[in-house]
């Protein structure tokens, strides 16, 4: 069970991974050049981006600096979150590309650091938001490895989209909001026995004989008397 939750957990990463390194290795040795599909802010043509700009990258170190941590991050939410995994990926996936396209600059943005970003918040905030033990450890675990991606937000860094970075992170605050309450199966509260109300047939006395007051008693027993003398 544990292993087959675990090869659930990492298949869908892996074919991601995957794509982008055929498209990044046929792009390397062709004369081909896929920037073009990225996305251009505020644009028909750049709205092919949302879809496309994620798998395309400027060079190995780019690729690389994107794979390790959408691989393990995206791996992570399939294992802890398996109910809600694709949702939430697919929807920090074309949200943070739509926010890109709505307010980036006027450049080509490629890459797949914003959904990284994304998938990072959604851990994190998902924590804050939900309030169990394994959201927050969750939370606190990839807070303290990934604390130093926030100077990837600061603005004016040459070369760098650093709105996708920040936008991505935005995304990702949403989407951890708006599945706050869409839980997994060990997040339900359990029910205890004593909590099956059984049927107050099965008891000696009425479950409320202790909460009435004698007098509430005496006229019960009176309506009782009454009743038997009238139909006798």
């Amino acid at each position: 069970m544990f292993e087959k939750r675990v090869v659930n957990a990492i298949k869908y990463p892996a074919y991601f991974i995957f794509l982008i390194w055929a498209v990044h290795l046929f792009q390397f040795v062709t004369p081909f050049d896929f920037s073009y599909l990225g996305t251009y802010p505020r644009t028909t043509f750049g709205l092919r981006g949302v879809i496309f700009s994620p798998l395309l990258h400027s060079g190995f170190p780019h690729l690389i600096n994107n794979s390790i941590p959408m691989f393990a991050l995206s791996a992570l939410i399939y294992f802890f979150f398996p109910r809600i995994a694709t949702k939430s990926v697919l929807m920090i996936y074309v949200l943070s590309g739509l926010a890109v396209w709505g307010f980036g600059r006027s450049v080509f943005h490629i890459g797949a650091s914003g959904v990284v970003y994304g998938l990072v918040a959604f851990v994190f905030w998902t924590g804050i938001f939900r309030r169990n033990v394994k959201s927050i450890v969750l939370s606190l675990i990839v807070g303290f490895y990934y604390s130093g991606m926030f100077l990837g937000i600061l603005p004016n860094q040459e070369g760098i989209s650093w709105e996708s970075h920040l936008l991505g992170g935005v995304v990702g605050i949403f989407v951890a909001y708006w599945l706050r309450y869409q839980i997994e199966t060990d997040e339900e509260p359990k029910r205890y026995s004593w909590e099956d109300e059984p049927d107050s047939s099965s008891f000696f006395l009425n479950r409320d004989a202790f909460e009435k007051t004698k007098e509430e008693r005496r006229r019960e027993e009176d309506n009782d008397d009454n009743w038997f003398t009238t139909i006798s």
